[in-house]
């Protein structure tokens, strides 16, 4: 989920990744729109990280990614343009789901997944930037949301599966059972600073797949009184 002007770099697979583009929701070109684009979100990615949100600067971001102050200006506008493209980006790129045959299995892997992300040290500070961007700014709040939506659902196929199987009763929200994975480890991350390893990624993965078997899940059947 680096990006570059020249050549990135291979990195371990995480939860989000970046590439190229134009500008935010526009179809992604190649040539050097692409690597301009893909350098500025380097910088903003760097920048997030290293400094948080409030430091956000579209001119450092120009410096630092080596191209015209006029070009991010005119592409992006504002810090929160900037951090909508990153993770616009950065869904798109994203790892797609892993489908193991088991309910717990594919929990699992996202659980494992998302860890992998949260644990890394600049994807970790990144994140921590943005959730705290999206608390006081409604744009970056918007985008944060946008990126879960298309993360969550990636991965929701995996519990209808397994209500096709019989793991999990018929109406059991896939959604619900999702964000549940991966909760206690943005919890950790954002409460305490006790290191997110895997065991802690696999009890997360397990608790949300016992929930859900045993139908916590299940979403709730109108009342009969309501038309």
């Amino acid at each position: 989920m680096e990006f570059s002007e020249s050549e990135p770099e291979p990195e371990p697979e995480s939860e989000a990744g970046v590439e190229s583009g134009v500008e935010p929701g526009a179809v992604r070109p190649g040539g050097r729109t692409a690597r301009v684009r893909a350098a500025v979100l380097l910088a903003t990615g760097d920048v997030l990280a290293e400094e948080g949100f409030a430091r956000l600067d579209l001119a450092d971001v120009a410096r630092r990614a080596e191209v015209g102050k006029t070009t991010v200006y005119r592409r992006w506008g504002t810090a929160t343009g900037l951090v909508a493209d990153l993770l616009l980006d950065m869904a798109q790129q994203s790892v797609p789901r892993t489908e193991t045959g088991s309910l717990l299995g594919d929990l699992t892997a996202n659980a494992r997944l998302v860890r992998r992300t949260l644990a890394d040290p600049r994807q970790g500070a990144l994140f921590k930037a943005v959730i705290a961007a999206a608390t006081c700014d409604p744009k970056a709040a918007e985008a944060l949301h946008g990126f879960y939506v298309v993360r969550v659902e990636e991965w929701v196929p995996c519990v209808e599966l397994a209500a096709a199987r019989g793991e999990v009763p018929a109406d059991t929200d896939p959604f619900e059972v999702i964000r549940a994975v991966s909760a206690p480890l943005y919890y950790r991350l954002l409460t305490t600073a006790v290191p997110l390893d895997e065991a802690t990624a696999d009890r997360a993965a397990a608790a949300a797949a016992v929930a859900a078997c045993a139908g916590v899940y299940v979403r709730p059947r109108p009342s009969r009184n309501e038309p």
